[in-house]
């Protein structure tokens, strides 16, 4: 059977079931059906002194053409908790719709590890997106409004974005205001991909209402002649976007094929945002669970950077332990092996791939200070002596390799893992941040792209090098830093895999973020609008004679 067959094969909890495994009462939840439930904030108040269950961050390799299974793993983890007597909780993040119809497919997990009803949260869910997408697109209304009626804040240059959540590059550059009516100022204008958007990044690291509002009051949406900032509250904006968000911000609860709670809210990307799901549903599974397990997009140089110096430094929290996964396929794929021939014995190709996930585990071990253990996600192609050689070189490291074979097996094909992140977490660790945020800019931009990159250094275009002195002027030089480049290398080339000889970080601008208090950093040539790939996934995507969907998976 495939994904969505799998799917439909298991009888679900009703949430409200699954909520009362939680301690949630029904009287707290917000249904949208039988098998999704928004959680209240009464709910969490009720929990809200009791003690933090262990943090579980799941990271990954560089990312290959051929998957991961990062979602898979950390479904699969959850559920195997279970399996061993433990009381655990994922926090995900809500897919875009972006990559569902565009290059990767639905991103529910696989197999026997999946989160359900996966035809709704892989689409519209319980519309949080759409609330995002309606509440930036309206601040973009407002601004257009008020220059039309006399521009009395001055209005010299217009920052901000429309947005929507789909892959659509024809968008990424557009002209507005062609209509001829006299008032109407034509210029030059852009959307983002929805989950790029400084909307979603203030959402998901709000930590209540009151400071959602606030924080899009704070948002920077222009510049004077004399480049004094616009903000949002200049225009009395926050309070209708907040409104539009009101629901959204709660947390959205749903559940595994085995039934493990799953808290699924916010869907930041790692390569151009922040790439975590919200401090709110993160703090709620940390109230109810004894052991929480999350993720962050892309691999670990990314989304692991991000959530560590970014969200744990925002929340004061660490991970109890860290969860790399990767295939033997990937690896060898890093290796430069071809995809034809990936799936053939390879020792050679599989020790030369083994550089980047040996970058990765000294990045979040030695310069993080954090526990860390290293799942593979199995495949019938996998030959015992890869799978030796493999553990005899991690075993080199310090580090540990459980087999995962969730995606076949469930929740008892990753007992393994899930006793061995039982001990990581035991264990003392520290959180050690790449950068102090006193620093400069530029020192804390060199010190990620030195330390987790592994360049030699950082150039800037002139525009990023005037941007930098804009921020520095204006105050707001003491945030962290969001770097926003190719998932597929340590590098911003996305071709260049192996990053062996000495390559330097290109940044091409920077643009201040202040309702979501952090500095994105563009490298390379990463847009924040992606485009369809040549054989996009929405071609597969249908809905047959029963209503059934069928090519999400």
């Amino acid at each position: 059977m495939n994904d969505i067959e799998i799917a439909r094969s298991v009888k679900l909890d009703k949430i409200v079931d699954v909520a009362k495994s939680l301690g949630i009462d029904a009287d707290d939840l917000e249904l949208y059906g039988k098998y999704k439930a928004k959680v209240s904030k009464d709910a969490y108040l009720k929990v809200k002194d009791n003690k933090d269950g262990k943090l579980i961050l799941v990271t990954a390799i560089s990312p290959t053409p051929l998957g991961e299974g990062k979602t898979t793993i950390s479904i699969a983890l959850a559920d195997g908790l279970r399996k061993i007597g433990k009381k655990s909780v994922l926090a995900l993040r809500e897919p875009s719709l972006g990559p569902v119809f565009g290059i990767k497919g639905g991103a529910t997990g696989g197999g026997h590890v999946q989160i359900a009803p996966m035809e709704d949260i892989n689409l519209h869910f319980t519309g949080d997106i759409h609330a995002i997408t309606s509440a930036n697109n309206l601040l973009a209304s407002l601004i257009d409004n008020h220059i039309y009626n006399g521009n009395a804040l001055g209005f010299d240059r217009v920052v901000w974005k429309r947005c929507v959540d789909l892959n659509d590059r024809q968008l990424r550059v557009v002209n507005t205001g062609l209509s001829g009516e006299s008032k109407i100022v034509p210029r030059m204008d852009g959307f983002d991909i929805s989950v790029a958007s400084e909307i979603m990044a203030i959402f998901c690291l709000a930590s209540d209402l009151n400071d959602l509002k606030a924080r899009i009051g704070n948002i920077i949406v222009g510049y004077t002649k004399d480049n004094k900032p616009i903000y949002a509250r200049d225009l009395n904006a926050e309070g209708s976007l907040t409104v539009l968000l009101k629901d959204a911000l709660m947390p959205n609860l749903v559940q595994t094929l085995e039934h493990t709670p799953a808290f699924v809210h916010g869907g930041p990307f790692a390569n151009i945002a922040h790439g975590c799901n919200s401090v709110l549903a993160t703090n709620y599974a940390l109230k109810f669970g004894d052991y929480v397990v999350t993720e962050a997009g892309f691999g670990a140089d990314l989304g692991a950077e991000k959530f560590l110096d970014i969200k744990c430094r925002l929340m004061n929290k660490k991970p109890d332990a860290v969860v790399i996964v990767a295939t033997i396929k990937a690896l060898k794929y890093h290796g430069g092996i071809l995809k034809e021939d990936i799936l053939k014995p390879n020792k050679d190709g599989l020790l030369k791939g083994l550089d980047n996930l040996f970058r990765h585990i000294d990045n979040l071990k030695n310069k993080f200070g954090l526990n860390v253990i290293v799942a593979i996600n199995k495949y019938n192609s996998d030959t015992d002596e890869e799978i030796n050689l493999l553990k005899s070189e991690l075993e080199k490291k310090g580090v540990n390799l459980s087999l995962v074979t969730g995606w076949a097996d469930g929740g008892d094909g990753a007992t393994d893992l899930a006793k061995n992140v039982v001990s990581l977490c035991d264990k003392e660790s520290k959180l050690n941040f790449t950068y102090d945020l006193e620093m400069s800019i530029k020192d804390k931009i060199k010190s990620v792209a030195t330390k987790i990159y592994g360049a030699k250094n950082v150039s800037y275009s002139d525009e990023a090098l005037d941007s930098i002195k804009l921020i520095e002027e204006l105050g707001f030089d003491n945030y962290p830093v969001c770097i926003a480049k190719t998932q597929y290398s340590f590098s911003d080339d996305p071709k260049n895999l192996e990053c062996n000889d000495d390559y330097d970080i290109h940044v091409r601008d920077v643009v201040l973020k202040n309702g979501a208090g952090f500095i994105v950093v563009l490298a390379g040539k990463i847009m924040t609008m992606p485009g369809l790939p040549k054989v996009p996934a929405a071609e597969s995507i249908d809905i047959d004679e029963n209503e059934n969907i069928v090519g999400i998976f």
